[in-house]
């Protein structure tokens, strides 16, 4: 689709811009939560406190800049820490 005015194709421009940045912040979440799974399967109590640290870091930092929304990285956080729970409580 081309746009026929010149604002319009500025918003093209605009919404490429913004995609690529959310893209990443989205792939660093998601990363940071791959990360803390594996980390769980490992049993290394000192990892998965740092690997929690990382997921809730750049849960946070997403919706600071308005990737994702406060409720949706509340949720995830919530289920990266119910998953980190039984290893963090094991002394």
């Amino acid at each position: 689709m081309v746009p026929n005015k010149k604002s319009a194709a500025k918003r093209v421009l605009i919404a490429d811009k913004n995609k690529l940045y959310n893209r990443y912040w989205k792939t660093r979440c998601k990363t940071a939560a791959k990360n803390l799974i594996t980390a769980v399967e490992g049993d290394d109590k000192v990892l998965v406190s740092r690997r929690l640290d990382e997921v809730q870091s750049a849960l946070d930092k997403a919706v600071t800049k308005g990737v994702i929304h406060r409720n949706t990285a509340a949720r995830r956080k919530s289920r990266m820490a119910t998953l980190a729970a039984p290893i963090l409580k094991t002394e």
